[in-house]
């Protein structure tokens, strides 16, 4: 990055700043801070600091003019201490971060920037409808992190002193780890012998169950020559086994709602095991295991912008996720409304604020959001400025 589109960006930033109000996380005095200055070469990161050294965070925003910003998850008796030790660490919130160009099925050489957002907001919803269906918290903070992720933050002082291993038994659960038919059901008494009943009370059990009776709800409204096509879909489900299961769904749809995987014999139980591994492979969230774990993380601060796009850390309610669009909400207001002139080093596609660019190399006048969104990517530098004679 050359010295002139550093000192705009850099110069552009304070701007926002000093146009944003920004809210703090809870107890901002007791959690660590960092930050990444605009300099040349290799990015620095500047952290062990607190509030104290700091000072008012809107003060130092716009003193500073940080390339990226950050807060611990973690709460210290004395966060500036240099030594992690030395800090008392108190409690830290559960954190998770979904990086969409870490997905399977994303390749971030041949997939568009949005395209990678749209597969991780779709990991975001898993996620969140698992944390509150599963593990029933309601206070849940989603953010955009202004790059390629989204975070989401847990605060309930239930799950704020869990340890590193209690963490990873939460990602475990969250990622679909070892989650297979033996996992979720259990043997019962019925009469003079056993039976293989499904943990429906709540879980990956209830969600393989309702899966399962949503699948017996469809077969029971095809014909019987469509529903016997539809099962031989499954892995392992012949003519046989199709003419079984569809029987005991007709006959004993009450069994299969009480969770009993016993009548049908190995057909339904062949069925219950690959429903199993799609409803996991659907509605598991492929989160980042180190964030979660890790109780000293730092985690970017929303409404600050992210240095690496020029887009807002932006706080997202629940009420709005579905209509949240990543290339459109987190675009600030600052660099609204006005053209600027750069040169495209690297050219291609570009998608943002509702507009799409195809750019070639050279000079080109571009809106403001755009242009900025280019050189923080390292895709273009700040146009030199003329001087009239």
């Amino acid at each position: 990055m050359e010295e002139r589109t550093l000192r705009y960006l850099r110069g552009r930033f304070r701007d926002h700043y000093r146009g944003t109000d920004l809210t703090p996380p809870p107890d901002p005095e007791a959690r660590e801070w960092g930050y990444i200055p605009w300099t040349h070469g290799a990015t620095r990161m500047v952290r062990h600091q607190s509030l104290l050294e700091l000072g008012e965070i809107g003060d130092f925003l716009r003193r500073e003019r940080p390339r990226h910003v950050y807060f611990s998850a973690g709460r210290y008796d004395d966060p500036g201490e240099d030594d992690m030790d030395a800090k008392g660490w108190r409690d830290s919130d559960l954190v998770f971060d979904i990086d969409a160009d870490h997905l399977s099925g994303v390749d971030p050489q041949r997939d568009g920037y949005g395209e990678m957002l749209a597969a991780g907001k779709a990991e975001v919803l898993n996620l969140l409808d698992l944390l509150e269906d599963d593990f029933g918290f309601s206070e849940l903070t989603l953010v955009f992190s202004g790059g390629r992720g989204y975070h989401v933050h847990v605060r309930d002082e239930g799950v704020r002193e869990l340890g590193r291993d209690e963490r990873r038994e939460i990602v475990d659960y969250v990622r679909g780890e070892g989650i297979e038919l033996d996992a979720i059901q259990r043997t019962e008494m019925g009469g003079t012998a056993t039976r293989r009943v499904l943990k429906k009370d709540g879980g990956w059990g209830r969600r393989v169950h309702r899966e399962l009776l949503s699948l017996a709800d469809e077969l029971l409204e095809l014909d019987e020559e469509d529903a016997l096509e539809r099962l031989k879909e499954f892995d392992r489900i012949g003519d046989g086994r199709a003419k079984t299961i569809l029987g005991a769904v007709s006959e004993d749809y009450e069994k299969l709602e009480s969770g009993n995987i016993e009548r049908g014999g190995p057909g339904i139980r062949q069925l219950a095991k690959v429903t199993t591994q799609q409803v996991v492979a659907d509605q598991s969230a492929a989160i980042d295991e180190p964030v979660t774990t890790d109780l000293r993380r730092l985690i970017r601060l929303p409404g600050s912008l992210h240095g690496g796009t020029g887009l807002a850390v932006t706080r997202i309610p629940r009420e709005e996720v579905a209509d949240f669009d990543p290339l459109v909400d987190p675009v600030s207001e600052t660099f609204v409304g006005h053209d600027v002139t750069v040169e495209v080093t690297e050219p291609g596609p570009v998608e943002l604020g509702g507009e799409s660019f195809r750019l070639s190399a050279g000079d080109v006048s571009l809106p403001e959001h755009v242009a900025v969104f280019l050189m923080a990517r390292g895709r273009a530098e700040k146009g030199k400025e003329t001087t009239e004679r």
